[in-house]
């Protein structure tokens, strides 16, 4: 599958690569958290969850490192990769097979809403300004100052669960709706199956 036109207009020469290596990598990390359910012999499903947040990382990193231009930071105990000034972040936002406009956070506050609200598309909606004095927000996470004002948000949405492997795999640029923790996708497009 050759790369669309917003992938190459977000990442220039390197899209066809990424085409193909993000689906292989979610792959691979579902494939080392399903061995690792099955290495413990649990009843519940707590090393294949937490297998996978740590893989899905460790993965792409291995993958988009022999790409060039792509260079790591790390961020919140976990490294990602920045290329064409894109973060590149994984999030499984679903253990079945639904669409990813279904997509949303657990909180609506910590390291991942600040990312997502710092670094991805400016709101489609402004806030609503009552003219009421609000609360100082809350400041950004620390680790956010490791990444330029600059860098944009390419956040790999996916669907994944032990059973089933990697359902789904979308990539694209959201906001986040704090009033329901939902994405708002300002464009979001299907990965091959890796």
């Amino acid at each position: 599958m050759g790369a669309t036109a917003w992938a190459r207009t977000t990442f220039g020469d390197a899209a066809d690569a990424l085409t193909d290596i993000v689906p292989a990598c979610l792959a691979r990390a579902h494939e080392r958290a399903r061995n690792g359910h099955e290495s413990v012999h649990t009843q519940t499903l707590e090393a294949y969850g937490h297998g996978l947040y740590a893989a899905q990382y460790e993965e792409l990193v291995s993958g988009l490192e022999p790409v060039a231009g792509a260079a790591p930071v790390r961020l919140q105990g976990r490294t990602v990769m920045v290329l064409a000034d894109h973060v590149i972040y994984p999030i499984r936002y679903a253990k079945k097979d639904v669409p990813v406009t279904a997509a949303r956070l657990r909180h609506a506050t910590g390291f991942r809403a600040d990312l997502i609200r710092r670094h991805g598309p400016e709101p489609m909606q402004q806030v609503l300004d009552l003219g009421l004095d609000e609360l100082d927000p809350p400041e950004p996470h620390p680790d956010l100052g490791l990444l330029p004002q600059d860098v944009r948000l390419v956040l790999v949405a996916y669907a994944c669960a032990m059973d089933r492997g990697v359902m789904r795999a979308e990539w694209g640029s959201a906001e986040l709706r704090r009033e329901d923790r939902y994405l708002v996708w300002h464009h979001h497009e299907p990965l091959p199956r890796g």
